[in-house]
């Protein structure tokens, strides 16, 4: 990793709620939990957060409400380097909130937007000069669809690398598939997708691929991830083993990883190995956010030790 990445990204913020609890409650149930706390989060602000501790030159540009929650989302950014110019604050809305209950070693988590929803095709608009300055955009589905087309078609006009973390998964438009260069779903969202929840991971992959995307990286959780590039490049990096505290953040991490390592210049494989490293440290803290690692210990990360 021999430059200095410089990435945007445009997507969510939001306060986690995490409550834990030995298992989840059934339908109609009360039941007491272990301890809640409050971690600044959201898809596109873990993702920032995860670069920059990478050491990327990172921009993120999205929206907060001005509201407790708001201010602990700029602190928490800013802590670690990355560029706050294009979140704006709303007076009048909330902040974003993200319900994460984690029990039996996994987590359940509900969204509710908030200013989130604001988050404008104009916003991205008065930040052209960052994105005209980036190696890649990356993005995700936590804000309107329409300002994630409207923003993946400015990047392509300026010739950038965008990378599509699809989450929450829906239908695309195939306007939007045409101009994805990289496209990572996790194997639930890749059903959704690609528009067929039965087909196998490859059969989707390949299908994604004939409708425009240019590589499909899909996460399998402790597995792994499985790529496929429209080049006919095709692999498969195994998972590693560790003792998981959160796995909360553990698919922004691999965004992050991902698109720190193409930033950098790497080959799809390269960056798949790389990205999956990235994910596996961050599990082994607490918070989506607490647990994203720094370049040293990735490049320092043993993977014999752990497959």
């Amino acid at each position: 990793m021999d430059k200095q990445p410089k990435i945007v990204v445009i997507g969510s913020l939001n306060m986690d709620i995490v409550v834990e609890a030995d298992a989840p409650p059934q339908a109609g149930e009360t039941m007491f939990g272990r301890s809640v706390r409050f971690v600044p989060g959201g898809k596109g602000a873990n993702q920032a957060y995860a670069l920059a501790k990478l050491g990327a030159d990172t921009t993120m540009i999205g929206a907060v409400g001005e509201d407790a929650f708001g201010e602990q989302m700029f602190g928490a950014l800013s802590q670690v380097g990355v560029r706050m110019d294009g979140v704006k604050r709303l007076a009048g809305a909330a902040t974003g909130v993200a319900s994460i209950l984690l029990a039996d070693g996994d987590n359940r988590i509900i969204v509710i937007p908030g200013a989130n929803a604001s988050c404008s095709p104009e916003d991205v608009d008065a930040h052209r000069d960052a994105i005209a300055g980036a190696d890649v955009v990356l993005l995700q589905l936590e804000i309107p669809l329409e300002t994630v087309v409207h923003a993946v078609k400015t990047a392509k006009r300026m010739g950038k690398t965008v990378v599509l973390n699809p989450a929450p998964a829906r239908a695309l438009p195939e306007e939007l598939l045409q101009d994805i260069d990289y496209l990572t779903p996790n194997q639930i969202e890749l059903g959704i997708v690609g528009g067929n929840s039965g087909t196998d991971a490859e059969a989707a992959m390949s299908g994604l691929l004939e409708r425009g995307v240019r590589n499909v990286v899909t996460t399998l959780g402790a597995k792994g991830c499985a790529y496929a590039g429209a080049d006919g490049e095709r692999g498969t990096e195994g998972g590693y083993r560790m003792d998981a505290v959160d796995t909360t953040g553990a698919g922004d991490a691999f965004n992050a990883g991902l698109a720190y390592a193409i930033a950098s210049g790497r080959p799809l494989a390269e960056a798949a190995r790389f990205a999956g490293k990235v994910a596996a440290l961050s599990v082994t803290k607490f918070g989506a956010q607490g647990g994203m690692p720094d370049l040293q210990a990735v490049l320092a990360f043993d993977e014999g030790r752990f497959r």
